[in-house]
C-alpha cells in the first residue's frame, strides 16, 4: 500500500489554495523583462511597505539568529494600546490564515460543521477539511453574504461561522447593524468568525464598531492582519481578538514562534505609521475610480468593492482574455475556484499600473471579439481625467 494512502480521505480530497501567479514565474514563462510586467492578483500594496515597518524590520535582522519571543509580548501590548483589550484576548499569527486555522482546530472535529457563503474566501473550506469538518456554502445574495440564510443553515453539530467582512474576492460589504443583529441571533455556542482583513480601506463611515461587541459577545473572533494596509503581506503577520477564553485555546495550539523576529518588530512598528495607511487608502479610493471609471467605458459589468481590489465578468473566452493580459505582462486573478468562472479579480495598483491594466484589457477584448478597438483612445482621455482630478 501507498504511504499516502494512509492518510485520512480528507486531506486526500483537498485541493491546495492556489496563490496568485508570481511575477518571476511568468518572467521565466514568457521570456520577459520582470520590470515589464505589473502584478495585480494578490491583493498586495502598491505603495509597498510602512517606511517605519521598514525600518524597524532592518534593525529586526541583527537578532535574526536569535528566537522570537513566543508571546509576541510588545506587538500585544501595541495591539492592547490601539483597540483597547487585554493580552489575553489576543492571538499572534502568521498572517490571519494561521488565525483561521487556529480557530478550525480548536473548535471543529470530524462531522463537525462550518457555515460560509458562497464566493466567500476559499480559505474557510480549506481549514475545515483539514481537520475533518463538514462546509456549509450558502447561496450568496448578489455575490454577497445572506446572512439570513447562513443563520438558517446552521446545525446542532455546526461549531464554526465564518464571515468576511469586506468579502474577497468579491468586495461585498454586509452593514454593520446586519452582523451585530446576526451575532445576537445565532446560538452562543457557535464561533463566529469576523473576518476584517480589509477593515482598514473602509471609509470610517462605513467602519462598525466591531471590536466593542466582545465585550458583549464571548463566541466572538475577529482577525485582522498586516498584509494589506501596512504592506506586509511577505513577513506575515496578522491577528485575532476574542473573549479571554477563546484566545488561550487557541495559544495552546499555536505554534510556539508562529511569528518570526522581523515581523514583530515591523508590527509593531506599522501600528504607529498611521501616516502611510492614510496615503494607502486615499490612493485605493483614487485607482478604485480610475479602474471602474474604464470598466463602464469598456462596458464591463463589475463588482462594486470595498477592499483593494475588483471583480468584474469577463464577456467571452475568461482564458483567452487572462492569457492575453499575461502575454502584456499583466497579471490578474481567475476566480473560477470562486464558482466565479466569467470573473477576473484585479488588484487596485499604483496609477500607471491600473492604466496598464486597463489599456491591455481593452486590447484582449478586442482581440477576443468583446470591445472595439476604437475604444481604447477614448477611455484613456478617460483614465487621465479621473487620475488628474477631472470628471470623466
Amino acid at each position: 500500500m501507498n504511504i499516502c494512502d494512509l492518510a485520512p480521505a480528507y486531506i486526500r480530497a483537498i485541493s491546495p489554495y492556489q496563490p496568485g501567479k508570481p511575477i518571476s514565474e511568468l518572467a521565466r514563462e514568457m521570456g520577459m523583462d520582470e520590470q515589464s510586467i505589473i502584478k495585480l492578483a494578490s491583493n498586495e500594496n502598491p505603495l509597498g511597505t510602512s517606511p517605519m515597518a521598514l525600518s524597524a524590520m532592518s534593525k529586526a535582522l541583527d537578532e535574526v539568529s536569535l528566537y522570537p519571543d513566543g508571546s509576541g509580548f510588545e506587538l500585544k501590548a501595541a495591539l492592547s494600546e490601539r483597540y483597547g483589550v487585554t493580552s489575553d484576548q489576543i492571538v499572534l499569527g502568521n498572517g490571519s490564515n494561521d488565525v483561521l486555522e487556529l480557530a478550525a482546530r480548536v473548535f471543529l472535529k470530524p462531522g463537525a460543521s462550518t457555515v460560509y457563503s458562497q464566493h466567500a474566501f476559499a480559505v474557510y473550506p480549506l481549514v475545515t477539511k483539514a481537520v475533518g469538518g463538514i462546509g456549509i456554502s450558502v447561496p450568496a445574495r448578489n455575490y454577497g453574504h445572506d446572512l439570513d440564510a447562513m443563520l438558517d443553515a446552521v446545525a446542532p453539530e455546526t461549531r464554526v461561522v465564518f464571515i468576511a467582512n469586506p468579502n474577497n474576492p468579491t468586495g461585498t460589504l454586509l452593514p454593520a447593524d446586519d452582523v451585530l443583529r446576526f451575532l445576537e441571533r445565532v446560538s452562543p455556542d457557535v464561533l463566529v468568525v469576523l473576518d476584517e482583513a480589509y477593515n482598514e480601506y473602509l471609509p470610517p463611515a462605513l467602519k462598525g464598531d466591531s471590536i466593542a461587541w466582545l465585550k458583549q459577545f464571548p463566541n466572538l473572533l475577529i482577525t485582522r492582519t498586516f498584509s494589506k494596509a501596512y504592506g506586509m503581506a511577505g513577513v506575515r503577520v496578522g491577528f485575532g481578538l476574542a473573549h479571554p477564553d477563546v484566545a488561550g485555546l487557541m495559544n495552546r495550539v499555536r505554534q510556539p514562534f508562529n511569528v518570526n523576529n522581523i515581523g514583530l518588530a515591523g508590527a509593531v512598528a506599522a501600528l504607529q505609521d498611521e501616516e502611510f495607511v492614510k496615503r494607502s487608502y486615499a490612493l485605493n479610493q483614487a485607482g478604485m475610480l480610475q479602474i471602474v471609471t474604464g470598466l463602464r467605458r469598456m462596458g464591463i459589468e463589475y463588482i462594486p468593492s470595498y477592499g483593494n481590489f475588483l471583480s468584474f465578468r469577463v464577456p467571452g473566452n475568461v482564458k483567452a482574455i487572462n492569457e492575453s493580459l499575461l502575454k502584456q505582462g499583466v497579471i490578474v486573478r481567475p476566480i473560477s475556484i470562486y464558482e466565479m468562472p466569467e470573473h477576473l479579480r484585479v488588484t487596485v495598483g499604483l496609477e500607471s499600473e491600473n492604466e496598464k491594466f486597463l489599456k491591455s484589457l481593452a486590447i484582449a477584448l478586442e482581440t477576443a471579439g468583446g470591445a472595439a478597438a476604437d475604444t481604447i483612445p477614448e477611455m484613456m482621455v478617460s483614465i487621465h481625467k479621473v487620475a488628474s482630478g477631472g470628471s470623466a
